[in-house]
């Protein structure tokens, strides 16, 4: 898989999640991989605690 293939795959599973801007009001189409990644990680984490609550 490509980067931007790499990207679109996160920014999918972000979308997925309901996260679609970040807390400044970036989009997800204007962050790197490595902040798509980080997001992503954080959110999939703060998912799984609410549901194991």
């Amino acid at each position: 898989m490509t980067l931007e293939q790499e990207k679109d795959d996160l920014k999918a599973k972000l979308i997925e999640i309901g996260y679609f801007k970040t807390p400044d009001g970036k989009q997800l189409y204007e962050l790197t991989y490595e902040e798509l990644e980080k997001i992503y990680n954080q959110q999939k984490g703060a998912t799984t605690n609410a549901t194991n609550s």
